[in-house]
């Protein structure tokens, strides 16, 4: 997306409701699913290879933190979901 300001295009990487992902409610809904804590899936993402901890799940979860698409699949392995579900795309 991106917004015409003074004439300049000014680039916006954020949803329409200000988070910094689109993945984030997902994941918080398939960590629950899996009755799981935060630091269970930032271990469980560890073992997938991916350095996160407890903390940028919960950022993750509340939309304050990007999503690198390595982490997207790092999620997907993790949940045994396809990148489409954890994105929210039909």
């Amino acid at each position: 997306m991106s917004k015409i300001t003074g004439g300049l295009f000014m680039f916006i990487n954020k949803t329409s409701d200000g988070s910094n992902n689109v993945c984030g409610k997902n994941i918080a809904k398939f960590r629950s699913e899996i009755n799981i804590s935060q630091r269970e899936l930032a271990d469980k993402m560890q073992l997938v290879g991916l350095d996160m901890d407890k903390n940028a799940i919960q950022r993750i979860e509340a939309g304050k933190r990007f999503v690198t698409d390595i982490e997207i699949i790092g999620f997907s392995k993790v949940f045994d979901k396809a990148i489409n579900e954890l994105l929210g795309i039909e």
